[in-house]
C-alpha cells in the first residue's frame, strides 16, 4: 500500500484532533504539532469537513474538531476522504480491470487484496491509535517479523 503525502497529513490531523478533546485546534497548532505544511493543511481539512470528519468553529475560541467521536470514526474514512477507494489501479477499481491472457485473473488478486486492507483500516479507529490500544487481529499482524519486508 502507498500512502500518499496528503494522506498521511490528513491521519495525522485526524489522529491530532482525536487527541484533543477539551475544544477546538487551530489550523496553526494542528500544523506545528504535526509538522504539516499549514498550505497543505487548509485544504486537507476542508476535504475533512466536507466528508463529515472534522468541523470548524469561527471565532476568537475557534479551530478544528473531530465531527464525531474518535472511536466512530475508522482510518478508512479518513483515507477515502482525502484518496477515494482504497486500493485501485490507475484509477481504475479493481473489478473493473480487464485483463487478458496469464494476467487474467490479476483483478481477483487485486479484488482480495483491497478486502484485505479494508478490514484492517475498518477495524482500526482513531481513538485505537491515539489509545495505542489496535485490536487484537491487528496487532497480531505487527508482531509478525516478517511485516516489514
Amino acid at each position: 500500500m502507498r500512502l500518499p503525502g496528503r494522506t498521511d497529513y490528513a491521519l495525522r490531523a485526524a489522529l491530532e484532533l482525536a487527541a484533543s478533546p477539551d475544544g477546538p485546534v487551530t489550523t496553526d497548532a494542528l500544523s506545528h504539532r504535526q509538522d504539516i505544511p499549514t498550505s497543505y493543511l487548509g485544504a486537507i481539512l476542508a476535504e475533512l469537513r466536507k466528508a463529515g470528519i472534522v468541523r470548524a468553529r469561527r471565532g476568537p475560541e475557534g479551530g478544528w474538531t473531530l465531527a464525531r467521536p474518535p472511536a466512530d470514526i475508522s482510518l478508512a474514512d479518513v483515507i477515502r476522504a482525502i484518496d477515494g477507494p482504497l486500493t485501485n489501479v490507475s484509477g481504475t477499481r479493481p473489478e473493473d480491470l480487464h485483463y487478458s491472457g496469464a494476467a487474467a485473473g490479476l483483478p481477483q488478486v487485486l479484488v482480495a487484496l483491497r478486502a484485505a486492507e479494508r478490514q484492517i483500516l475498518e477495524a482500526v479507529s482513531l481513538s485505537d491509535v491515539v489509545d495505542k490500544h489496535l485490536p487484537a487481529r491487528v496487532r497480531k499482524l505487527t508482531e509478525d517479523p516478517a511485516a516489514w519486508h
